[in-house]
């Protein structure tokens, strides 16, 4: 690689063959896209090289959907380029979903030349100041000589620190233009002049983790995305650590994997639609370690009302997330992995041991509130359970090389509570920006990264139908996705909130006149399957998986079930619904929870 960058640096080239080059020596093995007029010398370009290969999308927001999925399964920096103008704001959504789940993309937009740039020109949009909110960097390249540096200080800045999306606008004139190309450098030789992210934990902050972990009476790790991103070394440390503490440990919905769901001091998700123990767990600790996790409101419900008897330790790489919503007692400013190294080797080195007594009182209690079985429904002959669809899902892709991504609503977070995941890597969906349509688009990426493995995207119908068109991309590139469609002819969690708090009036949350999704499947040349029936469900399942090719399974579920358990809106985390067969908490006490 070395000695034909060293080639390239020698010959004159175009602002486009400089791109492509940057692109292949920055790793990017392939970029999701969609052509226009300000981008065809790329275009060009890209057609005269086989070394970045491109995936011709339908749809501009799902480009960047594919390359989320292909970077959140690989660890490495997706890739995405498209026109300028509605290309560009086409982005938006998928750029804002990136941001908001600290997803590592550049993003190369067309703009029209330079000196066009203001003029209300053909297909112009400003492109920097539209997506300034929702990236983590964004530049406007005005010249050649720019050009180079510019992409390489992109790829940096997109996986460095906490990870995110940044767009580079490329005017048609600049990628046009003559020029020489530049290698990229590493931060050892040449730091970056302003960003220059805090990765190595503070001493002081590690003794004083260590000292109230030592202390602790009913501990509690609590972990996030950010350890997912952190690499796989920090999941494999995570569960050294949690094993060799006794602690138990509960996840986001982002960070499912990076502790293996079987394990026993696993407690599950918590949050909105967490377990019940997950929660109460979190109610009732003397010290939570906060891992990687920023404190959103679908973890914490009422914030005057989280945790209130812990002490809280917080580690994540980005400062700004510090007290940002929940204050702290023990801030960490790191990256995860190294976070949790320090802390085990202090751990080691200073020969702790947690209070026996106390943990086993607190594993205790934590077992009566496992007892209650949060996620017990009530099953059926007759109509189909989502959680029992997923199950039988489970089972069936248990031990296979399977990569699961979701949607947005009610099938999301039954697919986070009956899917077990073992291994980071392996669950990709959409949580801060809850972006219906992110699901099908982003199994593509995880397909193109891991072609030989089975990749499913857990669905609704109506999060679906918004990036549908997907399809045919798949066909084309002969993805073999295969789509888990749980349809109850809503869109669940409105006509779920509906039911709950508005009286069950479901104002325009039920979908008439939906495709047949076996025909639409066959129409573009696919394959699809369907079933009505409990006793359907695993032959749909075989053939899911078994058919060559990308598959929709349309599995009709019972349209009146709802997830639980739920905390509503505005109540404390230990204020949930737990599903018709349980009670519902209404009240603290210094013993514990009262059910009603």
């Amino acid at each position: 690689m070395k000695a034909k960058t060293r080639e390239a640096e020698t010959r004159p080239m175009t602002g486009a063959e400089m791109l492509v080059q940057a692109l292949a020596d920055q790793g990017v093995e392939v970029v999701f896209g969609y052509p226009g007029g300000a981008v065809l010398p790329i275009y060009d370009a890209i057609f005269r090289q086989n070394r970045v290969r491109h995936v011709l999308v339908r749809h501009e927001q799902a480009a960047v959907h594919a390359a989320e999925g292909y970077a959140r399964s690989t660890g490495k920096v997706g890739c995405v380029l498209v026109t300028s103008g509605p290309g560009a704001t086409n982005c938006v959504t998928g750029l804002t979903d990136a941001l908001m789940d600290s997803i590592p993309i550049v993003c190369l937009t067309g703009q029209v030349p330079t000196h066009m740039i203001g003029n209300d020109a053909f297909q112009e949009a400003d492109t920097v100041g539209i997506t300034r909110p929702c990236t983590k960097h964004n530049y406007l390249v005005k010249r050649v000589e720019d050009l180079c540096p510019i992409v390489h200080e992109a790829f940096y800045i997109a996986r460095a620190g906490r990870p995110g999306p940044v767009v580079i606008d490329l005017p048609k004139n600049v990628v046009m233009a003559p020029g020489h190309y530049e290698g990229p450098v590493s931060q050892e030789e040449r730091p970056h002049p302003s960003y220059r992210p805090q990765v190595s934990p503070e001493r002081a902050a590690i003794e004083a983790t260590i000292a109230l972990m030592a202390n602790a009476k009913r501990p509690l790790f609590y972990t996030g995305g950010g350890v997912i991103n952190s690499g796989r070394a920090a999941s494999e440390k995570l569960r050294e650590l949690v094993r060799l503490t006794g602690f138990p440990i509960t996840s986001t919905l982002m960070g499912l994997g990076a502790y293996p769901a079987s394990d026993k001091q696993f407690l599950g998700m918590l949050g909105m639609h967490g377990t019940y123990e997950a929660n109460l767990a979190m109610a009732e600790c003397d010290v939570m370690i906060c891992i990687g996790a920023r404190f959103d409101d679908r973890v914490t419900g009422r914030l005057s009302d989280f945790s209130k008897g812990s002490k809280k330790i917080h580690v994540d790489i980005d400062p700004s997330s510090i007290n940002k919503n929940v204050h702290v007692d023990v801030a960490v400013v790191a990256d995860c992995r190294l976070a949790i190294e320090a802390l085990l080797e202090r751990w080691k080195a200073g020969s702790h041991k947690a209070d026996g007594a106390a943990l086993s009182a607190w594993w205790q209690q934590i077992g009566t509130w496992r007892a209650k079985d949060c996620l017990r429904y009530r099953p059926s002959t007759e109509r189909i359970k989502p959680q029992y669809a997923l199950q039988r899902l489970y089972e069936a892709t248990k031990g296979r090389d399977t990569y699961f991504t979701t949607e947005v609503g009610q099938h999301q977070m039954w697919a986070a509570q009956f899917l077990k995941f073992e291994e980071p890597h392996r669950w990709m969906t959409s949580g801060g920006l809850g972006t219906m349509g992110y699901g099908f688009p982003s199994a593509m990426g995880v397909q193109m990264a891991h072609p030989n493995a089975l990749v499913i995207d857990v669905a609704g119908e109506a999060s679906l139908l918004m990036n549908i068109q997907e399809l045919s991309t798949m066909m084309q590139y002969r993805l073999p996705v295969k789509a888990f469609i749980l349809n109850n002819q809503y869109m669940g969690m409105v006509r779920q909130w509906q039911e709950f708090f508005h009286g069950g009036r479901y104002s325009e949350s039920y979908m008439d006149s939906l495709p047949d999704f076996v025909k639409l499947a066959e129409s573009f040349g696919a394959h699809g399957v369907r079933a009505h029936k409990p006793e359907e469900v695993d032959a749909a399942i075989k053939y899911m998986i078994e058919t060559p090719g990308p598959v929709l399974a349309d599995i009709l579920v019972d349209q009146e079930e709802n997830v639980y358990p739920m905390i509503p809106g505005g109540a404390a985390h230990y204020e949930m619904k737990l599903g018709p067969d349980h009670g519902e908490l209404k009240e603290t006490t210094d013993k514990g929870m009262v059910l009603v």
